[in-house]
């Protein structure tokens, strides 16, 4: 890590001293040595260690002192999971069985790709789609990190409020057009305290800061019986 301190050390007092004394000092020995005035030598040079002493009392201590640059770090980017379904391929429908037209009951999930150092997941579906702003379709944490395969109709956690007001999950039920559903998962650096039935801003809020690995699958889903 170099410091302002070192940076103007080492360049640019070198470079002013250059372009600003040597070509005095030259003019001020031609002028002595034409004019015969050792005096004007004598000054310049006293002028001279005058700046230097300034430079070692003043500026080095205020420039090592306040101005030291350091380097930033990125921030380290963050694993990413493999999260997939043997019910339905990424960016394909979601069979009518896991829906509000069906059984209503959660499709299978599997998880690849989590930290060994994780002590718990956390699986959030939404829908970005829906009128009112997104809705909260299933919102389950502090699942054990070694349960990467959750079998549908399946809980393996703790279930918080989807957005009907009701803890667990609902399948989807888009009024009009194709909606698409986020199968949002994350690896965290512990287990969250916090109990049943809270809402997906709760628990977004507890595992900020400690999410090792993310990772999504995205469903799509259009009502068959209009």
């Amino acid at each position: 890590m170099m410091t302002i301190y070192d940076f103007c050390k080492s360049y640019i007092l070198p470079l002013i001293l250059g372009i600003v004394f040597l070509p005095v000092s030259i003019a001020a020995t031609v002028f002595v040595i034409c004019t015969e005035r050792p005096r004007a030598f004598v000054a310049l040079s006293c002028f001279v260690l005058v700046v230097i002493s300034i430079n070692h009392l003043v500026a080095e201590p205020l420039l090592k002192n306040n101005m030291t640059v350091e380097t930033i770090a990125k921030p380290a980017k963050k694993a990413a999971l493999t999260v997939t379904s043997s019910a339905f391929l990424h960016k394909t429908s979601i069979p009518k069985k896991y829906t509000c037209e069906g059984d209503n009951v959660n499709p299978p999930v599997t998880i690849g790709g989590v930290p060994a150092n994780a002590k718990s997941l956390v699986l959030i579906v939404d829908d970005p789609d829906a009128p009112m702003g997104t809705f909260d379709h299933w919102t389950i944490w502090n699942i054990k990190p070694t349960n990467t395969i959750i079998p549908e109709n399946t809980v393996l956690g703790t279930e918080g409020k989807n957005g009907s007001g009701k803890n667990g999950y609902t399948g989807p039920c888009p009024p009009t057009g194709t909606h698409r559903y986020f199968f949002k998962v994350y690896a965290l650096d512990k287990l969250l305290a916090l109990e049943a039935g809270v809402d997906k801003k709760t628990v977004e809020k507890a595992m900020k800061g400690h999410i090792l690995a993310s990772g999504e699958l995205v469903g799509l889903y259009q009502k068959q019986n209009k």
